[in-house]
């Protein structure tokens, strides 16, 4: 009877040993996943916050001071970023911020490198990049870290009209 009754108390320790184990691994699971998520989070919050100071600029050089009806006078696709005399935060323009990078920490997660593309879309499909000066300029701001397993992408197209 003894034995039995040490067989009964080594297989409850066994089934307890396994739960815990189980119940531990999915603390740690949920651990990781809250950790990921705010990296996401914090990931798309500096996207997003980059846009919003981009779309209180100018739509471009040309119409800083005044707003303008001919596309030509825009700035050339290929002149597209900041000029030699400007310097992060002081752009006035939205394609001042083509080619644009900056690292950026988090309390969490730190080594964000969020970068800029700007380019002129086609006025009636903003999905097509086009090489001649329109009315419309799409923003893409990508963030990327040793955190992320994919980058983020997010974009948003101006126009001047």
């Amino acid at each position: 009877m003894a034995n039995s009754q040490s067989l009964l108390s080594l297989g409850a320790l066994l089934l307890l040993s396994l739960a815990s184990l189980r119940f531990n691994s999915s603390v740690l699971e949920n651990t990781s996943i809250e950790t990921e998520n705010k990296v996401y989070l914090t990931a798309f919050s500096l996207a997003d916050d980059l846009i919003e100071e981009i779309k209180q600029k100018a739509f471009d050089a040309a119409t800083v001071d005044f707003p303008t009806t001919d596309p030509s006078i825009l700035t050339s696709p290929s002149g597209l970023g900041h000029g030699s005399w400007e310097i992060y935060p002081d752009y006035n323009d939205i394609d001042d911020f083509n080619g644009f990078s900056r690292t950026v920490s988090a309390p969490h997660a730190e080594n964000y490198l969020v970068s800029c593309e700007v380019f002129y879309v086609s006025e009636n499909d903003q999905n097509i990049k086009v090489m001649t000066q329109t009315f419309y300029k799409k923003v893409q701001v990508t963030v990327t870290s040793p955190y992320l397993k994919l980058p983020v992408k997010l974009s948003f197209t101006i126009t001047h009209k």
